[in-house]
């Protein structure tokens, strides 16, 4: 009798082993649905890694993390005929040297019943920065899970820095400059806004997204700015967008419609004057909703006189909302 009990439990154990999904053998998820009860040590001790390569896998600004978060994790693989590398990093959001250099390989050659571990891409990140492309956001926004519900998106331009000012390479002094400007030079407590996008077509987080921005709107009357910022998000579009100054690229065109598009998704907002605002259209001082009837009030031309073919209601309706539109219709196909 004691020997069949203690059959059982090693078959047991086993058969926990074979299933783990650490280390469960092709195991075709490298995605952990989190759950009660998890932290990021927890997570990391069971897939083998360290916390700080979880969050810079999945661009977590701090430790917390919420359950339905989805995070990437990495996972043992056993090489299957016909694998190539290229193909496994493509599969696992992984790349060839990654790969090569978790498993000290000296080589592209892998044989079929090889154990690899596969590490998932890092994002790139300084401090609170999280530096994507517009695959890199998609993915990142729907992985993740937040507390604060979000009903409006604000559109605004840095003004300065310009074109001129971007390099191509020094996205992070920008924004480590915007945020010292803020908390410096107006007091606030943080860059004010959630996302900034580069000329270059790339796009920050900064501002965490379940603080509401601060101090874009009723900057004489704090308690019209508190409920204004509330439910918001704000998007800095590094560019001065007047009618005559920077020509908007085409990568950062598409980069601000897709983020957009894809705030809109995630959130459940329909585009329209209520769900995505211009700067422009608010009293700066008071924080009152003013839209094109700005005579009297103090505005600011933001996001540009030639955003998207102006700055007003009208133009708004007519050449932004629609490609927003256009673009979440875009996103949903490509999701099914």
């Amino acid at each position: 009798m004691k020997k069949v009990y203690m059959l059982l439990v090693g078959l047991l154990i086993l058969f926990t082993m074979n299933i783990s999904p650490a280390y469960a053998t092709n195991n075709p998820r490298n995605m952990y649905d989190v759950k009660p009860g998890d932290y990021l040590g927890k997570i990391a001790n069971t897939y083998g890694t360290s916390v700080n390569d979880l969050k810079r896998i999945n661009g977590l600004q701090s430790d917390i993390i919420l359950v339905g978060q989805r995070l990437r994790v990495p996972i043992m693989y056993a090489v299957a005929p016909g694998d190539t590398l290229w193909e496994l990093a493509q599969t696992f959001n992984s790349t060839v040297q990654s790969i090569k250099n978790k498993n000290r390989l000296t080589s592209n050659h892998i044989f079929v019943g090889q154990k690899l571990k596969i590490p998932p891409k890092q994002l790139t990140m300084q401090g609170q920065y999280i530096l994507m492309t517009r695959e890199e956001f998609k993915d990142w926004l729907f992985n993740h899970r937040f507390n604060r519900k979000i009903g409006k998106i604000q559109e605004h331009h840095t003004y300065s820095p310009s074109y001129k000012q971007f390099t191509g390479t020094n996205h992070f002094s920008l924004l480590k400059g915007m945020e010292e400007h803020h908390v410096k030079g107006m007091g606030w407590s943080n860059i004010s806004q959630q996302l900034t996008t580069f000329p270059d077509g790339k796009v920050a987080v900064g501002r965490p997204f379940d603080t509401p921005p601060e101090g874009s709107y009723g900057l004489l009357n704090k308690a019209a700015m508190r409920r204004i910022e509330a439910d918001a998000l704000a998007i800095e579009n590094v560019g001065n967008f007047d009618k005559g100054n920077n020509k908007m690229t085409p990568e950062q065109r598409e980069t601000i419609v897709t983020v957009n598009a894809l705030l809109s998704l995630k959130y459940g907002l329909t585009p329209s004057v209520d769900t995505i605002s211009y700067h422009h259209w608010w009293d700066i001082n008071t924080g009152e909703r003013v839209f094109d009837n700005s005579k009297g009030h103090a505005v600011k031309s933001c996001p540009g006189t030639g955003f998207f073919g102006g700055n007003s209601t009208a133009s708004a309706k007519k050449n932004f909302y629609p490609l927003v539109l256009q673009k979440m219709k875009e996103i949903k196909a490509s999701m099914r």
